[in-house]
C-alpha cells in the first residue's frame, strides 16, 4: 500500500500517492449516494425549473415583466451569497447535521413558493429556498469524496457530476411537463418527496464529522457578500437600467470592485478567514477554479441563449425546444460513464479533461455557423457534441482539484467550486445577452443599408404609400426578415465569441500536476 508521502524516484511535479482508504467511511454507501444524488439533483433542477413557468407566475402573482424575473434572480443571489460559509458552518455545527438541516429547509421553503399569493412572497421563500440550497452541492460533493476509497472516487465523480450537469439541462424540459399537466405551483411541490426520500437515504449513509474550532470570519463574509451580491445585481439588473448609462451600475460596479479588493487582502491576511488561502496556494485547485468559471459562462450561456433561437427564429414550440435540447444530456451522461472507465484504467485526467474542451469546442465552431435554414438533426448532433465534451471536462477536473488537497479542506474547495460555477454563469449569461443585443442593432443597420429596389423588389419602394395597407404589409415583412437575419447574426458572434474563450482555456489544463491515485482492488 503506497505511503502518504512521495516515493523515492517518483516523477517531480507529480502529486504524492495516497492509500487506498475512504478518509470518512460510510455506515451505508449506497444510501449515502442516493440521498447526496437526489438532493444534488432537486438543487439543480430548481435553478432552471422556474424559467418555463415565469409567465404562469407573472399572471398569478400580480407581477410586471420586469419585477417577476426576481423569482429567478433572488435564488442566485441568495445561493451565492450563502456559499462561502459553508465550509465554516460543517466545521461548526457538524456537516451531518448541516447536510440533513439543508434539505429539510429546501423542501420547507420549496412548498412556501409553492403557497405564495404575490411576488413579495414569493421572493422572500426563493432567498430562503437560495440559502438552504448554497449548502447542498458542495456537502454533497464533498461527502462522496470522503466515503469513497482513492480508486473508487472517479466512479462516485461521475454519478455526482451526471446529477450536478443533467440538473440544468432538464430542468426546462420537467418545469415545461409540470406547468402544462399541472400549474405552476408543482414546479415546487415536486421537491417535497423528492426531498423526503433525500432526507430519508442521508439519516442511513451519512457519516459523522468530527467538529472543528473555527471563528467566524464576519469581516471577511460581509466583504464577499456585498461583492458577489452587487456582481449579481449589475448583472440582472444591467439591461434594464441602459448599463453604465446609469448611476446605479456605477454603484454596484464601485461596491463589487470594493468589496472583492479588500477580501482578497483580508483572505490572506486574516487569522482564521472565512476561506483558508491554502486552497488558492494550490496550483491545481487555484487553475481548477478558473476553469469551473470558463464551464458556467460557456455551458449556462449556451443553454441561454438555445431556446430563444430555437423559439423566435427557427419557430420551434417550447415541448419540441426542450426535446431538442435533450441530447445535450445524453452526451454528458455518456461521457461521464466513459470518463469514470478511462480514469479506473489510469488515464492522466488532463488529457481527458483537454480532449473535453476540444469536443465542446467543435461543437461551438460549427453553432457559429448556423444559419437560419439550419436543420433539426445539426441542432440535435451540436447539442450531443457538446455534451460528450462538458462530460469529459467536469469530473476529470474535480478529481484533479481535489487530489491534491487535504479532506479537511474539501468541503470549502467543493463551496469555492460550486461559487465559481454560478458566478460563471451569470456572467456569461450577461455577456452573451449584451452581446447579441448590440450586434442584433449593428447587423440590422447594415442589411438595412442594402434593401434596395433591385435587390429585394421590382418596385420603388419610395411610393409604398399609394398601396396603403398592402404597402405597409410588405414593408413590415421585410423589415421582419431583415430582424430575423440580423438576429440569427448576432447568435452567431455569440458562439463565436464562446469558441474562442473555450480554445484559449485550453493551455491552462497542462499546468496542472498530474494526480497519481493506487489502482482499483479486484472485483471492486
Amino acid at each position: 500500500m503506497a505511503s502518504a508521502a512521495a516515493a523515492p524516484g517518483s516523477r517531480a511535479g507529480s502529486a504524492p500517492e495516497i492509500e487506498d482508504v475512504a478518509a470518512l467511511p460510510s455506515p451505508n454507501q449506497p444510501a449515502l449516494i442516493v440521498g447526496a444524488m437526489t438532493a444534488s439533483l432537486m438543487y439543480m433542477l430548481d435553478s432552471t425549473v422556474a424559467n418555463v413557468a415565469l409567465p404562469h407566475m407573472q399572471a398569478s402573482l400580480g407581477a410586471s415583466p420586469d419585477t417577476i424575473t426576481w423569482v429567478l434572480t433572488s435564488y442566485i443571489l441568495a445561493t451565492s451569497v450563502a456559499m462561502p460559509i459553508t465550509g465554516w458552518l460543517a466545521d461548526r455545527i457538524g456537516a451531518r447535521r448541516l447536510f440533513v438541516i439543508a434539505v429539510s429547509g429546501f423542501i420547507l421553503a420549496s412548498m412556501a413558493c409553492g403557497l405564495a399569493q404575490n411576488l413579495e412572497e414569493m421572493v422572500s421563500f426563493r432567498v430562503l429556498q437560495g440559502v438552504f440550497g448554497a449548502f447542498i452541492a458542495p456537502l454533497s460533493q464533498s461527502f462522496m469524496l470522503d466515503s469513497s476509497r482513492p480508486s473508487r472516487q472517479p466512479t462516485v465523480m461521475a454519478i455526482w457530476s451526471a446529477g450536478i450537469m443533467i440538473g440544468p439541462i432538464m430542468g426546462p424540459i420537467v418545469g415545461g411537463l409540470l406547468t402544462e399537466s399541472g400549474n405552476w405551483r408543482w414546479v415546487f411541490y415536486i421537491n417535497v418527496p423528492v426531498g423526503a426520500l433525500s432526507i430519508a437515504m442521508l439519516l442511513a449513509g451519512l457519516p459523522r464529522r468530527p467538529l472543528r474550532e473555527r471563528r467566524f470570519d464576519l469581516a471577511g463574509f460581509a466583504m464577499i457578500g456585498f461583492a458577489l451580491a452587487s456582481i449579481q445585481l449589475l448583472l440582472d439588473r444591467g439591461p434594464q437600467i441602459d448599463w453604465f448609462e446609469s448611476a446605479e451600475a456605477w454603484i454596484y460596479a464601485g461596491v463589487a470592485i470594493s468589496g472583492l479588493w479588500m477580501a482578497v487582502i483580508r483572505f490572506a491576511t486574516a487569522r482564521q478567514p472565512l476561506v483558508p488561502p491554502s486552497l488558492f496556494m494550490d496550483r491545481n485547485f487555484a487553475i481548477a477554479f478558473v476553469l469551473m468559471l470558463v464551464i458556467g459562462v460557456v455551458m449556462f450561456a449556451t443553454m441561454a441563449l438555445l431556446p430563444p433561437l430555437l423559439q423566435r427564429n427557427l419557430g420551434y414550440d417550447v415541448v419540441d425546444t426542450g426535446f431538442v435540447m435533450a441530447p445535450r444530456g445524453i452526451g454528458v451522461l455518456i461521457s461521464m460513464q466513459l470518463s469514470g472507465l478511462l480514469l479506473n484504467r489510469q488515464v492522466d485526467p488532463r488529457y481527458m479533461v483537454a480532449a473535453g474542451f476540444l469536443i465542446s469546442d467543435l461543437a461551438m465552431w460549427q453553432m457559429m455557423h448556423w444559419s437560419l435554414e439550419v436543420d433539426q438533426f445539426h441542432v440535435v448532433w451540436t447539442g450531443f457534441l457538446q455534451g460528450l465534451g462538458l462530460g469529459l471536462v467536469f469530473m476529470p477536473m474535480n478529481l484533479t482539484a481535489f487530489g491534491t488537497l487535504p479532506p479537511q479542506l474539501r468541503t470549502d474547495g467543493s463551496s469555492m467550486l460550486n461559487l465559481a460555477r454560478n458566478v460563471g454563469s451569470s456572467i456569461g449569461i450577461s455577456i452573451v445577452t449584451v452581446l447579441w443585443g448590440a450586434s442584433v442593432q449593428t447587423v440590422h443597420e447594415e442589411l438595412g443599408a442594402t434593401v434596395t429596389v433591385s435587390s429585394v423588389l421590382d418596385v420603388d419602394l419610395s411610393t409604398a404609400d399609394r398601396y396603403q395597407g398592402l404597402g405597409a404589409s410588405a414593408l413590415s415583412a421585410i423589415d421582419m426578415e431583415v430582424n430575423r437575419q440580423a438576429s440569427m447574426i448576432g447568435y452567431a458572434n455569440d458562439f463565436y465569441l464562446l469558441f474562442w474563450l473555450t480554445l484559449a482555456t485550453l493551455p491552462l489544463v497542462f499546468l496542472m500536476r498530474k494526480v497519481v491515485r493506487p489502482p482499483a482492488r479486484p472485483g471492486s
